[in-house]
C-alpha cells in the first residue's frame, strides 16, 4: 500500500502500472479501496485496459458507481461490455435509471440483450444471479470440434470446467468436463461420453434453494434451466458465496430485531440505521407493557410477601434465556434443510426432555443457594424453584414451535428469534410465577 501511495503521489505511472499488472484482481480492488476517491480515480484510469474490468468487478457497488459517472459514457460502456453479465447487473441495479440508460445506450447489443434478460427474472431468484457467458456444444461434435469450439468462446465465458450440451431448441441434454474432454479420443463423439443425468435449477428457484442445492451436490456450477429444460445461464460457486454471507446476515439481523440492510455497517448512515431498528423497538416496547400489567393485577400479593419481588429479574430473564437456546438452535436447522414442519413433535418432545434436565438442574442450584445464602425460607424457596421448571419449559416449547409455524405459513423463521420470545415467555413466566404463588402461599 505504502508503495502504491508513493508511486501515485510521486507521478511514476509507468512503475506504477507495471507494479499492478503483476498483482492480483482481487488484491488491486483492495489496494484501491483503501485510497481516496481521487486517487482511487487516478489508479483505476493507469489500469491496463485488459486488467481494468476485472479488477471493477471486486470493488465495492459504491467504488464502481463512482468510478462509472466520472468515465466517459464511451469509456464507461467499454467497462459494462466487459464485465460478466451477472456482475453488470449487480451494478445496474444500484444506480440512477437516468445513469443506466446512458450506460445501456452505448453498450454493445449482445451486452444489452444479456442484461435485459437477466433484469426481467424477480429479485432474489436464480434467473436474477446467474450469468449467460458459458460454453454449450452440440451432442454430434467430436470431441476435437469440441475443444476447438471452446478456444473460440472460452476467454468470454465464466468457467470452461463444464460444457453444456444442448439439442437444436437449446434443451439440456447432459454435461461434459473439460478433463473428459482432454483425456478422450478426438474422434469419439461428445453424445457418447456426455454426462446425462444432470441436476439443474430452474429460474424461478430462490437463491437460498439454489445455495443449498450447491452444498448438497458439492458443485463449481450449475446450468439454470426454464420450465421447458432450455439452458438460459448458469450460477458459479464465487456467486453463492456471496448468496450465503447475505442470507446469513439477513437472519442475524432479523434474529437481533434489526430490519434487514444491504449495505455495509460502516456505510449506512445513522438516519438509515434509525428506521432500520426502531420499528421492532416500538413494537417490543407495546408488547412488554403486558408484563407491567401483569405485575399491577398481583400487587396485593407482592405485597403480602414482598420477597417475591426480588426473583422476577432472575426467573424472566432465565425464562427467555431458554426460549433464545431453542429457537436459535431451530432457526440454525431450518435454514439449513435440517428440521421441517414433519419434525415438528419429535422437536417438541426433545426440547421437553432437554428442558426438564435443565429445570430441574437450575432449581436445585437455585434451592441451595435460596437456603444458604438468600435464607428466604422454605415455601417460598420451593415457589420460585418450581416456577423456574416450569418457565424453562414453556420457554423451550415455545422457542422451538414459533419458528416452525413462521416457517410453515410463509414468515422468516428468524423473526421469531430471541427478542420477541423473550417477551413472550416474560409474560408467561410471570403469570405462572404469581399463580404458583397464590396456590402455595395462600395470597
Amino acid at each position: 500500500m505504502e508503495e502504491i501511495r508513493k508511486l501515485l503521489t510521486t507521478c511514476q505511472y509507468t512503475s506504477l502500472r507495471q507494479r499492478v499488472a503483476e498483482m492480483n484482481e482481487a488484491d488491486v480492488a483492495m489496494q484501491m479501496e483503501q485510497l481516496e476517491e481521487e486517487e482511487m480515480l487516478k489508479m483505476f484510469r493507469i489500469l491496463p485496459k485488459d486488467l481494468a474490468a476485472d479488477v471493477f468487478s471486486y470493488l465495492e457497488v459504491e467504488n464502481q458507481q463512482t468510478i462509472i459517472t466520472s468515465l466517459s459514457e464511451k469509456d464507461a460502456a467499454v467497462i459494462i461490455d466487459n464485465l460478466m453479465a451477472d456482475d453488470a447487473v449487480d451494478l445496474l441495479e444500484e444506480m440512477p435509471a437516468n445513469v443506466v440508460k446512458k450506460l445501456l445506450a452505448n453498450a454493445s447489443p449482445d451486452t444489452r440483450r444479456d442484461i435485459n434478460q437477466l433484469l426481467r427474472y424477480p429479485v432474489d431468484s436464480a434467473g436474477s444471479i446467474m450469468t449467460v457467458e458459458y460454453v454449450d456444444l452440440k451432442e454430434n461434435l467430436t470431441v476435437a470440434e469440441a475443444i476447438e469450439r471452446i478456444r473460440k468462446v472460452g476467454l468470454d465465458s465464466e468457467t470452461i470446467n463444464i460444457c453444456y450440451v444442448l439439442d437444436a431448441q437449446r434443451r439440456l441434454l447432459g454435461t461434459v468436463a473439460l478433463r473428459y474432454l482432454l483425456l478422450s479420443e478426438p474422434d469419439e463423439i461428445i453424445g457418447d461420453i456426455m454426462h446425462e443425468n444432470v441436476i439443474s435449477i430452474n429460474t424461478l428457484m430462490d437463491q437460498e434453494e439454489a445455495a443449498a442445492k450447491f452444498k448438497k451436490y458439492d458443485f463449481t456450477s450449475m446450468p439454470v434451466v426454464d420450465n421447458e429444460n432450455r439452458l438460459v445461464g448458469i450460477i458459479t460457486v464465487d456467486d453463492i458465496v456471496d448468496i450465503l454471507e447475505e442470507e446469513a446476515t439477513e437472519d442475524i439481523e432479523k434474529m437481533a430485531a434489526i430490519m434487514p440492510s444491504d449495505k455495509p455497517y460502516m456505510k449506512t448512515g445513522i438516519l438509515e440505521t434509525f428506521k432500520k431498528r426502531i420499528p421492532w423497538l416500538l413494537l417490543l416496547m407495546v408488547s412488554a407493557t403486558f408484563t407491567g400489567q401483569i405485575i399491577n393485577h398481583f400487587e396485593d400479593a407482592l405485597s403480602t410477601c414482598a420477597a417475591l419481588m426480588m426473583f422476577i429479574p432472575m426467573l424472566m430473564d432465565t425464562g427467555g434465556n431458554a426460549g433464545g437456546q431453542a429457537s436459535v438452535t431451530v432457526i440454525r436447522g431450518l435454514s439449513l434443510g435440517e428440521i421441517t414442519y414433519k419434525d415438528t413433535l419429535r422437536i417438541i418432545w426433545k426440547e421437553s426432555r432437554v428442558a426438564l434436565l435443565c429445570g430441574v438442574t437450575l432449581a436445585v442450584a437455585n434451592f441451595a443457594k435460596l437456603m444458604l445464602f438468600d435464607r428466604v425460607g422454605l415455601s417460598v424457596s420451593i415457589v420460585v424453584c418450581l416456577t423456574l421448571v416450569v418457565a424453562i419449559l414453556i420457554a423451550k416449547l415455545i422457542g422451538c414451535t414459533l419458528p416452525v409455524l413462521a416457517k410453515r405459513i410463509g414468515f422468516d423463521p428468524a423473526v421469531m428469534a430471541s427478542p420477541f420470545i423473550t417477551t413472550i415467555v416474560d409474560a408467561l413466566s410471570l403469570m405462572v410465577y404469581f399463580q404458583i404463588a397464590s396456590r402455595l402461599l395462600g395470597l
